[in-house]
């Protein structure tokens, strides 16, 4: 079904049902045979054919694109989860968090380079052990309340409590101590000295103590600010319809040192989970921006009121190993899987040449990156039986991915059953406390700091050193990931938008100065 989304309106069509072979329309991307060309040409085949099929039944849909006028529409696949920057992990939700809603401490220019945004300067003692931020005064929360160093210390310590269930709060360890000594200036102590101004502080949003202080850290998740957040950001919350829409609105007195106010007058975040329905409202004109397939790619091109932007991505796709249990205890096992992995064809065949083949965490556009060379394991040290083991992963389709890595690893000697799981069942099984998995497919969204390399080798049964580059070696020595390709994004925007960039920092970081054309 499709599913034309606008600002006050909904229309849905019915899609006739498609027979072709290979082609899953449930799936990410169209399915793929891994064993012949055959499959190929069939999934081939059956994109053109959806493709088709939207151009005739797009017409239907009308255009609101011209009637929005400065109110932008961007497609998210899942809710925000939340919008309080101490509680969640999602990718976009953080950039939300930190461009539209609420401000940083300091923010990364297109260079990465950290440059002041709420903390107009700062300074470091000789030892490099006490950071002192000097805040920008005109700066208010969207109830009036001036933003103040207490804000400041508020949430850096609630991002340090335990309690608060921080997912970045292991790179606070060297966090000794936060104290403001006035309204516009406070001072971040370290129990060691730093070699650089910490990326923590250009992703966690500053939240306002007068509003959450009142509420235990452990609580934080039940907070009713959540439901109905005040932040002071260019843009203040208007409205939240779960699994629907958020709704943010140009905030007219955000100051000029910060960049003033911005040019549009709504921004709008529409979940649309689904593939098709995306890429339909996208060519109606219905939604402004929408993350793609890499097999639309060239049919959105062909639209002369869209192009498509292709920007690099903190987002590696790998098999995480339960290093706790058999048969990935074993290091030759875990190489034996990662040298019968053909990355080239999952680049190609999967994801139509839109990333990069991965054999670390993290991909070479990245700061800090270590270049990783691929170690091929001799065989004939595994079992002459063929190992069985079960690989999880997420959705209720073919999954095409998995298939292409079944057929390899079963040419290798191995027995993998792919098992497909609802979101929350694959996140308890994983996550969980008993980490009940053998293998699991994850996509690995990273921070230009590098600091979630630690958690991702906890997930598997390993302990990751705090320094990225040694994290990198030991993943290269250990093997507790096998890594597949580093995803690149892909969005698909109307040419109505003006003033975008993206790029490592994500899809909204110039969103304040974004434009509609007349």
């Amino acid at each position: 079904m499709l599913e034309c989304i606008g600002f006050k309106r909904r229309l849905r069509l019915r899609v006739p049902a498609l027979s072709l072979p290979g082609f899953d329309r449930s799936a990410e991307y169209p399915t793929r045979c891994t064993s012949n060309l055959l499959g190929l040409e069939y999934a081939v085949l059956s994109a053109r054919y959806t493709l088709v099929l939207l151009a005739t039944l797009l017409t239907a849909c009308g255009s609101s694109s011209s009637r929005r006028g400065a109110t932008v529409l961007f497609a998210s696949g899942a809710d925000l989860q939340s919008i309080n920057p101490l509680l969640t992990v999602h990718p976009l939700a953080r950039q939300v968090q930190r461009y539209v809603l609420l401000t940083t401490l300091a923010r990364y220019d297109s260079a990465l380079s950290p440059r002041p945004y709420l903390a107009r300067s700062w300074d470091w003692s000789s030892d490099r052990r006490r950071l002192t931020f000097h805040l920008e005064t005109g700066v208010r929360w969207h109830d009036g309340h001036p933003t103040t160093a207490g804000d400041v210390a508020w949430t850096l310590d609630a991002a340090r409590d335990p309690a608060t269930g921080y997912p970045r709060a292991n790179e606070t360890a060297a966090f000794e101590s936060v104290t403001p000594l006035n309204d516009s200036t406070v001072v971040l102590r370290f129990n060691t000295p730093q070699r650089a101004f910490p990326d923590l502080l250009t992703d966690l949003a500053i939240l306002p103590a007068h509003l959450l202080s009142t509420v235990p850290h452990e609580h934080l998740r039940q907070a009713s600010w959540n439901r109905s957040p005040v932040g002071n950001g260019p843009f203040r919350f208007v409205s939240h319809e779960p699994n629907r829409r958020w709704v943010f609105a140009a905030n007219p007195w955000f100051p000029e040192a910060l960049g003033g106010p911005p040019k549009l007058e709504r921004f709008i975040v529409v979940v649309v989970d689904e593939p098709t329905t995306k890429l339909a409202a996208l060519t109606s004109g219905e939604l402004d921006f929408a993350g793609i397939q890499p097999a639309h790619a060239a049919f959105v091109e062909r639209d002369p009121g869209l192009r498509v932007v292709s920007y690099p991505l903190l987002m590696t796709y790998g098999i995480v190993f339960n290093t706790r249990r058999a048969p990935f205890d074993r290091l030759s096992v875990r190489r034996a899987v990662s040298d019968a992995i053909d990355r080239d064809e999952l680049v190609q065949a999967y994801i139509y040449g839109f990333g990069t083949p991965a054999f670390g965490p993290v991909p070479p556009t990245a700061p800090n990156y270590v270049p990783i060379s691929p170690v091929s394991f001799s065989p004939g040290t595994l079992s002459p039986e063929p190992l069985s083991f079960e690989l999880l992963t997420v959705g209720s389709g073919e999954a095409a991915l998995e298939q292409m890595v079944q057929a390899r690893l079963r040419d290798a000697g191995f027995d993998p059953t792919i098992r497909l799981l609802e979101l929350s069942a694959f996140l308890a099984r994983v996550y969980g406390p008993r980490h009940e998995f053998d293998a699991a497919v994850l996509g690995i969204p990273g921070d230009l700091g590098l600091g979630y390399l630690g958690p991702l080798g906890e997930l598997a049964g390993l302990r990751i050193p705090p320094d990225p580059v040694l994290a990198q070696r030991i993943f290269a020595d250990s093997l507790p990931v096998a890594f597949l390709y580093h995803a690149r994004g892909l969005q698909g925007m109307s040419r109505r938008v003006r003033g975008v960039t993206m790029d490592l920092r994500g899809e909204l970081p110039t969103v304040q100065k974004w434009w509609v054309a007349p």
